[in-house]
């Protein structure tokens, strides 16, 4: 596997693999709140037909855009491909490790997300990292035409 840096911009191949290959994506940190941005991450990327599968430990809450959220990764009931975490910097060591027990093959750290530490250790368990990057801005970048009118 091809060392990344994380230092530098990620070859756009890279992130275009990744987003063609993954089909299912647990998104830790994942809002009820239509106001934050990973409600609209989420919607996005479920709309483009990825199987989203929220992770929020709120009490009550059990689903977000009728989609079942579960409390923790290891919660979940089904094999996960990309572990996506709109969480701080310093929960991203813990969730790559979790992320790694669960058997994902990709960590996403959100935009303004990064942990060195985090990368090396999923790395080393072969998973792909990327970090202070936003699927929904990378799935669209190649032909990135904003629609303004989208309703939340």
């Amino acid at each position: 596997m091809n060392k990344i840096n994380h230092d530098e911009e990620y070859p756009a191949e890279y992130l275009a693999k990744i987003l063609k290959e993954v089909k299912t994506i647990a998104m830790v940190g994942a809002s009820p709140d239509p106001t934050k941005f990973s409600y609209g991450v989420l919607r996005v990327l479920h709309e483009q037909g990825y199987h989203m599968i929220p992770i929020n430990p709120m009490e009550g809450l059990t689903e977000i855009r009728g989609i079942p959220v579960y409390p923790t990764l290891q919660s979940i009931d089904q094999p996960v491909d990309m572990v996506e975490v709109f969480r701080i910097s310093n929960a991203l060591f813990g969730i790559a490790q979790e992320a790694i027990d669960i058997g994902a093959k990709v960590l996403w750290a959100q935009i303004g997300v990064r942990n060195d530490e985090a990368a090396k250790l999923a790395e080393a368990a072969g998973l792909k990292v990327v970090m202070n990057r936003c699927p929904k801005i990378e799935l669209f970048r190649p032909f990135w035409k904003p629609r303004l009118n989208q309703t939340i």
